[in-house]
């Protein structure tokens, strides 16, 4: 559905994208991750036509596609249904066409008890569930998102994605960019940009077996966050929940120094034991090999 090849854009002297080549085919769920300034908007802006690449090449198999853009950018002035009308009048849809489809979506979206609501009155959430309506109208077999999600409440964020996916179980194919990395997680296909450039392209379970390192999940007397910096054989550690999270190179030889390291200070084990890799430290370390 889409090809881009060495797709490169630069403002003055920034390289914003740097030669970046996907392929999203049909049926994905194509998630663009990475931090920001990445160059995720960049890409997505190109892919779109919005903005010209300074080189490289795009390519489009299929003429219909939604684009929904990072920001809220309908009319709050305007209610649910008066907002829709406007955007299917811009495809040029008939009256009834665009009530025929709003009422569709609108139920798959759960908005339909507020199609007289203004848009400023409704919440982030909604606002996204509106935006996503409108970009759904012309009835697209490709949705482009771009950071569908930021700033939406989780349980919010939970339901926009169960959307996304009955949307794709019904043939659509969609690229999103995202900043949360449990959403990389529900993507078919993930690609990680870090300064422009595409890190890496495959799947979440392939790509997390791809991790050069262990994890050692810790639970012991202390909360004191930066326990572990330092220690012998840690490359990161962090603290989440009740437990820390540690990369290590060598798993039982790390377990060892780290049990030792604990007693020699009084502090109480409750658990060391292997964990497999996240998604977040998987790009924590792809990050940090740009970086070096």
């Amino acid at each position: 559905m889409i090809i881009t090849e060495k797709l490169s854009k630069e403002f003055g002297t920034l390289a914003a994208v740097s030669n970046v080549s996907i392929h999203v085919q049909m049926g994905d769920v194509f998630g663009l991750v990475g931090p920001d300034g990445a160059g995720k908007t960049t890409l997505i802006r190109m892919i779109c036509g919005l903005i010209t690449p300074t080189g490289g090449k795009v390519k489009l198999l299929g003429e219909s596609f939604g684009y929904m853009p990072q920001k809220f950018s309908l009319y709050g002035d305007l209610t649910v249904m008066e907002n829709i009308n406007f955007f299917g009048a811009m495809y040029r849809l008939k009256g009834e066409v665009i009530k025929e489809r709003a009422d569709e979506i609108l139920e798959i979206t759960n908005m339909l008890a507020f199609k007289d609501r203004f848009a400023d009155n409704l919440s982030g959430g909604m606002k996204q569930k509106l935006a996503l309506t409108c970009a759904l109208i012309s009835r697209p077999r490709l949705l482009v998102l771009d950071e569908p999600t930021f700033g939406v409440d989780p349980e919010s964020r939970k339901e926009f994605w169960k959307i996304l996916y009955q949307l794709n179980k019904d043939g659509m194919t969609i690229l999103v960019s995202t900043p949360y990395m449990d959403e990389a997680e529900l993507c078919k296909k993930v690609g990680f940009m870090d300064n422009g450039k595409m890190v890496a392209v495959d799947s979440p379970s392939k790509l997390k077996r791809s991790f050069p390192y262990s994890i050692l999940e810790v639970k012991a007397a202390t909360r004191e966050p930066g326990i572990f910096q330092g220690v012998k054989g840690v490359v990161d550690a962090g603290f989440f929940g009740d437990k820390y999270h540690l990369v290590v190179e060598d798993l039982q030889g790390t377990r060892e120094i780290l049990i030792s390291f604990l007693r020699d200070r009084g502090v109480e084990i409750f658990s060391i034991k292997e964990t497999s890799p996240t998604m977040e430290d998987l790009f924590i370390s792809l990050a940090e090999k740009e970086v070096y």
